[in-house]
């Protein structure tokens, strides 16, 4: 079952950034898993990605989101996660929350710069590209936007709901996590929406990347495939 998105009008393109948006080469999926991934994003409002760090999961998110925005079909690009660090609180940093944000966000930030050009100032400047921390996400909704959740894992139930719930017209949901690396102690809101979407049925495909699709470095994939050994 797949929802249909009601078509937007397309947001204005500035001439000056016709050449770089048409200039920049189509995203190439590096593995099968991959290539689900971007067919997934680009036939289905909300898609559910897990698997280890170096498979492109929030690489391609990121490319897929310029490229939505530079064509002008939708208007912001928000980028979130939950508040659960493996290490340091957030508290402990200072700055405002948006700053303390910023070292988790730089990843996803340079992938926009790199995609946009001239053009990601520009959104910057019009509040088109957000850095939101989770825990101000109640009472928001996303509409005309792209959305990337990193780090799903470390969502309660209730704070996926509260997330899921606040989902308006022609939004592009993607939902990132490894529920292996879960920080938390309680359930996991990721494994309670993969868990709702399997026994209802709904049109959110998940897809789960494995040690074979790493393609960030060689070391990666062996580190990687050491820490799994051990575990066992």
């Amino acid at each position: 079952m797949r929802k249909e998105r009601k078509k937007k009008p397309q947001r204005e393109v500035k001439e000056k950034f016709m050449e770089e948006r048409t200039s920049r080469p189509a995203l190439q999926p590096k593995t099968k898993m991959q290539a689900r991934y971007i067919e997934a994003i680009n036939n289905f409002t909300q898609t559910i990605s897990l698997g280890c760090a170096g498979t492109g999961k929030t690489y391609i998110a990121s490319t897929m989101a310029a490229q939505l925005y530079m064509k002008g079909s939708i208007d912001k690009i928000i980028l979130t996660r939950p508040n659960v660090p493996s290490s340091r609180s957030l508290g402990s940093f200072p700055g405002t929350l948006e700053e303390k944000m910023a070292p988790w966000a730089a990843p996803v930030v340079d992938v926009l710069k790199k995609y946009m050009g001239g053009a990601y100032e520009n959104a910057v400047r019009r509040g088109a590209i957000i850095v939101a921390p989770f825990e101000t996400m109640r009472g928001s909704s996303f509409s005309d936007a792209f959305v990337i959740m990193d780090e799903a894992q470390n969502t309660t139930p209730d704070e996926m709901k509260m997330f899921t719930t606040r989902i308006g017209e022609n939004c592009h949901i993607v939902i990132n996590g490894d529920i292996k690396q879960s920080d938390v102690r309680h359930t996991s809101g990721l494994a309670t929406i993969i868990e709702l979407a399997q026994r209802y049925n709904l049109p959110v495909p998940v897809i789960e990347f494995g040690i074979e699709d790493v393609v960030r470095s060689p070391e990666c994939k062996m580190w990687i495939e050491a820490f799994d050994k051990s575990d066992t």
